[in-house]
């Protein structure tokens, strides 16, 4: 029996991961998996090192006073590697500490894949050649992506955006009843993000609209807390979360992959993000993109309204909300926008998940 080591450090990646080794074991039952991941990849029967919710950690500042505990977990996971051999290492996102666990393995001559591209084409380009010395190849999710890093001398597959098969698009409202309008809320999955986000959202809540509040397993005890007197409803299961999304009006969600996730639901929002100051102020002179959103960037326009950095305010994110949640124009406006958008993500053939198990196969 081969053996492929999975090492996916946050809850999208645990998501992403779980798809991979179901697309992977309906190819090769005979497959073995082990490494790092959270519920869902528990759920296809991978039990994880430690518990990834440790990783999640984002930001200069942010990271600084983890960094003796992630190094120890970092040469934990490798200590495991060197143990295993296993045939391949998928690493997935999360390139502060996958990529440092990519290192060490191609240093035990165990080949790495790295599923998600890191945006090092929006901050730190130069990174690119580095990357080349880590890993084998790259799966990117992006169209854009795959010219970028081979230009680094990477081979890289375009396999197409998770996104699209997703339960977000396939939500019922009537499995989520409501009893007036809804605003879904999506504060993040690490734990400094919803500690910077949730205060500000508080503030920005319309009247009349019930708080809808998405929940990632990393987090969950923390956004819990932080809601306790919203009066909201919650939502965890794919499935749920998916219902969710089709029963609010409109939403308020923090930048990232929640934000495609809501416009495959086809769900109008507004996209916020705060960091610490100096790793705002760090960002603002680094990034060198006109938008944040993935929606935007493949539309190429501002079809989302972004509040960012010290622009994240709650009358901000109001007034930003408002016609979302008061004109049908609006709303129908977006939309249109997200169909623009996703089109630019399908992968050449079959769904994104058989696209990226097709792409490890070959590098077994």
């Amino acid at each position: 029996m081969t053996l492929v080591w999975i090492a996916a450090g946050e809850a999208s990646g645990d998501v992403l991961g779980a798809r991979l080794v179901a697309a992977l074991r309906r190819r090769d039952p005979t497959l073995r998996f082990r490494g790092l991941g959270g519920e869902h990849l528990a759920a296809q029967g991978m039990d994880s090192l430690f518990p990834i919710r440790e990783l999640a950690v984002m930001g200069l500042l942010e990271v600084l006073p983890q960094l003796r505990h992630l190094s120890r977990r970092l040469e934990e996971a490798a200590a495991a590697l060197a143990r295993d051999r296993p045939r391949l290492l998928v690493t997935i996102d999360s390139p502060g500490f996958t990529l440092r666990l990519a290192r060490r393995a191609k240093a035990l001559g165990i080949p790495v894949v790295h599923y998600v591209a890191p945006q090092v084409w929006a901050w730190r380009p130069g990174r690119a050649r580095r990357m080349a010395e880590s890993v084998d190849r790259i799966l990117a999710l992006l169209p854009f992506e795959a010219p970028f890093f081979a230009a680094a001398g990477i081979p890289v597959d375009f396999v197409g955006h998770p996104i699209l098969e997703s339960e977000s698009a396939r939500g019922d409202p009537a499995r989520f009843p409501l009893d007036g309008p809804g605003l879904a809320v999506l504060p993040g999955s690490r734990r400094g993000e919803v500690a910077r986000h949730l205060p500000l959202f508080a503030q920005a809540l319309p009247a009349g609209f019930t708080p809808v509040v998405a929940l990632a397993g990393t987090v969950e005890a923390e956004v819990r807390a932080g809601t306790a007197g919203w009066g909201a409803r919650y939502a965890r299961a794919p499935q749920e979360k998916a219902d969710a999304l089709a029963a609010c009006t409109a939403g308020l969600i923090k930048s990232g992959t929640s934000s495609l996730e809501a416009a495959v639901a086809g769900l109008p929002h507004v996209v916020a993000y705060r960091m610490n100051p100096l790793t705002g102020w760090l960002a603002r002179r680094l990034v060198k993109l006109p938008h944040a959103s993935l929606v935007n960037l493949l539309a190429r326009r501002e079809v989302v309204p972004e509040c960012l950095l010290e622009q994240c305010t709650p009358d901000r994110l109001r007034a930003a909300l408002r016609p979302l949640l008061e004109e049908p124009a609006a709303r129908d406006r977006q939309r249109a926008g997200f169909r623009e958008a996703l089109e630019q993500l399908t992968p050449p053939q079959g769904r994104p998940s058989e696209a990226a198990a097709d792409a490890v196969l070959r590098m077994l």
